[in-house]
């Protein structure tokens, strides 16, 4: 061709570059191709119009796949579409390999792409050369492939940002792997760094706070979303001149930068940095975009939850309570643990509250004050909301003066107005335990609605349930009665209140998770915190998990717990901890009214408790049958209520069990020969032959009724030579 002669046409230049046109409309689903491609696609050469469903039939299925990915990635970053094509035989064979370049655009209100492209046949090239690994088959798609696939696994499974970072900069991407990677964030009109690898510390200095207007890839990719590509530093310095200076030190020579969007929305870019010059040809891109798209949707799943979990202790912080001041004779230790609920925040709580006339001398000589711990039904927000609520309510009936009891009727009635005032759609329980406390006398007063029972670590070391009364849980019944059980404290004993997950977490019922935590606070020699530490960890940590529990639905619980130590011999020193146990003397006391036989069987148990390592069964099965005796005939045969007393003295292997009951009336017990058929009249001859001693002692006013047990030395056996005579 002469200069100066008119060019040629368009058509004629692709004949003679054996070159096709292939035109395609998704929306109609058609693909035109001229007779070049149609010859390249092993057709008639001419002119015709196929279906997808035809051209794919030419094609080979991965190859398919490969060009719409190609073609959305296309059209997000403006850039052409470069994809190299298998063509297949009707047997299914390769016939040859083409390369198609295309310009894809999308419509919005067709929501259809459209294509116009070129098809050129290329020479397949040899696995793992320089020219393969460019090339869509072969290898390197199914190592890119495998890296994917791994890569969304690990990013998925990271539940913070610190974690999808670490990710991030331990991914080897196939063929091609960067030195060093960034990722900014974007506060305000504002560049942030939220992480980077490859950067000695403090590198990142003059990359923070940078406008979003300034001329830096990463800020132009979040102001336009399109993805920044420099395969080399002479292409960033000519387009960056301005901050290009920043870049130079680290001695780069590719780099990439790529939108992180998230629902449509830019929330920051991602730098991948290379020390070795990149091509960035459309598989790279397109492996580099879907690791972007995966790390954007990774960092917003870290952010959330990070922002939950900052929630969840904002919220746990502003309802959990302080202990308050020390006070002079007692150490408190608590703990919560939230194991169960979406924001990982459920209904219990515990709370210390000052009482009237308490507060002003807490410091000085201890004023009376109130241990609260409860649990509201169920484990989502709501029971959260309750639980606030009612811990309000219960601190504001407290300060008011008035006693346990009174205390937790109004506050079953303020949680039943708040349940039942959408029409009971919504109805709601707590459970509760309410004890009041002099520190000067070790006295508590205790009244329960539907909660556990608390149990008492004695200065030996021997664990007791101290039964108390108690009513139904709060918000069941506005106007529900709720007895106080008085109960002692005595110098080296431990109080423990706790919910129903320290006990029926792993699976346990609420009899063999006691089990589990009686044997954790026997066992137990250090301070007061350490065994709180020691309680949770037992029910809740990696040993726990060797020990579960019966129940078949293992769901867990939150726990809340809260110990009080009356310093004292074998208790807590004055620093709250647990000194050495001492096993001298165990004492249980209760008082059976005439109008609580039921409370018998809390005798029965609390005795079998205090005998709970009694070196001969029988033994203790004879004195559990005399304790109920004794009793049963206060109860029958007097109008006066029965005090027991229980008391272990001495070493393992020399102990001596009394068992003391006492009543006001006047009317000794007089030992007789019951006939067979006679229902009473027994109780003294039961005594005689199982007890070792016993006796009937006159009081100022009424009288006790006592017998004692000694231990044998050799478990299992008892003194036959000990005397039985009565004094």
């Amino acid at each position: 061709m002469r200069t100066g002669e008119p060019l040629p046409a368009v058509g004629e230049v692709l004949v003679s570059l054996a070159t096709g046109v292939w035109h395609w409309d998704t929306a109609t689903g058609l693909v035109t191709v001229d007779a070049e491609a149609a010859r390249l696609l092993g057709l008639p050469a001419e002119e015709t119009v196929l279906t997808e469903a035809q051209t794919r039939a030419r094609l080979h299925p991965v190859d398919w796949n490969e060009i719409t990915g190609v073609v959305q990635l296309a059209v997000a970053e403006g850039t052409l579409a470069e994809v190299r094509i298998r063509i297949m035989d009707e047997q299914g064979r390769v016939v040859r390999v083409v390369r198609s370049r295309s310009k894809p655009s999308f419509d919005p209100a067709r929501k259809a792409y459209e294509l116009i492209g070129t098809l050129q046949e290329v020479t397949e090239p040899t696995p793992g050369t320089a020219a393969g690994r460019t090339a869509v088959t072969g290898d390197w798609r199914r190592s890119r492939e495998a890296f994917l696939l791994d890569a969304g696994r690990a990013l998925a499974e990271a539940r913070s940002t610190a974690e999808v970072l670490r990710v991030a900069a331990a991914l080897s991407m196939p063929g091609f792997s960067p030195d060093g990677l960034a990722v900014f964030g974007v506060t305000g009109d504002r560049l942030t760094i939220i992480g980077h690898h490859g950067q000695q510390p403090g590198d990142e200095v003059p990359f923070t706070q940078m406008s979003l207007q300034t001329d830096y890839p990463a800020a132009e990719v979040v102001r336009t979303g399109r993805a920044v590509y420099l395969s080399s530093p002479e292409r960033y310095k000519e387009r960056y001149p301005l901050t290009w200076p920043l870049a130079e030190p680290f001695r780069r020579h590719s780099w990439a930068f790529l939108p992180l969007t998230v629902a449509g929305r830019t929330m920051g870019a991602w730098m991948a940095a290379f020390t070795y010059p990149v091509a960035f040809t459309p598989d790279e891109r397109s492996v580099l975009t879907t690791v972007a798209r995966m790390l954007a949707q990774a960092l917003t799943r870290a952010s959330a939850a990070e922002n939950q979990r900052e929630l969840t202790d904002g919220l746990q912080r502003s309802m959990l309570p302080t202990l308050g001041p020390e006070i002079p004779g007692l150490t408190l230790a608590a703990r919560y643990i939230p194991t169960g609920g979406g924001l990982q925040v459920g209904g219990d709580w515990y709370d210390m509250i000052p009482l009237p006339g308490g507060a002003s001398r807490a410091k000085r000589d201890g004023g009376r004050f109130a241990l609260i711990i409860g649990d509201v039904q169920g484990h989502d927000v709501r029971a959260a909301g309750l639980m606030g609520q009612l811990r309000i309510a219960l601190r504001a009936y407290a300060a008011e003066g008035h006693r346990p009891d009174a205390v937790l009727s109004r506050a079953s009635g303020f949680l039943h107005g708040l349940t039942d005032a959408n029409g009971g759609a919504d109805l709601r329980f707590a459970t509760c335990l309410y004890v009041e406390v002099d520190p000067a006398t070790g006295v508590l007063e205790a009244a329960r609605a539907g909660h556990l029972d608390p149990a008492v670590r004695m200065s030996d070391g021997t664990v007791l349930v101290r039964a108390t009364a108690g009513g139904l849980p709060l918000g069941i019944d506005p106007d529900a009665d709720y007895p106080t059980t008085r109960l002692v404290l005595e110098p080296g004993e431990t109080l423990m209140l706790c919910t129903d997950g320290l006990l029926e977490t792993g699976g346990h019922d609420l009899e063999t998770g006691w089990q589990r935590v009686r044997k954790t606070l026997e066992a137990h020699e250090g301070d007061l915190e350490e065994l709180a530490d020691a309680l949770v960890q037992a029910v809740h940590g990696p040993s726990s998990h060797h020990t579960t529990g019966p129940l078949a639905d293992r769901r867990e619980d939150d726990i809340a717990l809260l110990l009080l130590c009356r310093q004292g011999e074998g208790g807590c020193g004055q620093e709250g901890a647990l000194l050495p146990a001492r096993r001298l003397v165990r004492r249980s006391m209760l008082t059976v009214a005439q109008a609580e036989p039921e409370r018998i069987a809390v005798a029965r148990q609390q005795v079998r408790e205090l005998l709970h390592d009694w070196t001969c069964a029988d033994q203790v099965d004879s004195a559990v049958l005399l304790v109920s005796e004794t009793l049963t005939n206060v109860l029958v045969h007097t109008d006066a209520d029965a005090l027991l007393v229980a008391e272990v003295t001495g070493t393992p292997g020399e102990r001596r069990l009394r068992v003391e009951v006492t009543d006001t009336s006047d009317a000794l017990p007089h030992k007789r020969r019951p006939g067979e058929l006679a229902s009473s009249g027994r109780g003294l001859v039961l005594i005689e032959l199982l007890a070792h001693t016993w006796g009937v002692a006159p009081r100022g006013e009424g009288k006790s009724i006592w017998f004692e047990f000694c231990e044998p030395q050799e478990p299992g056996k008892t003194e036959e030579s000990m005397p039985q005579t009565p004094l």
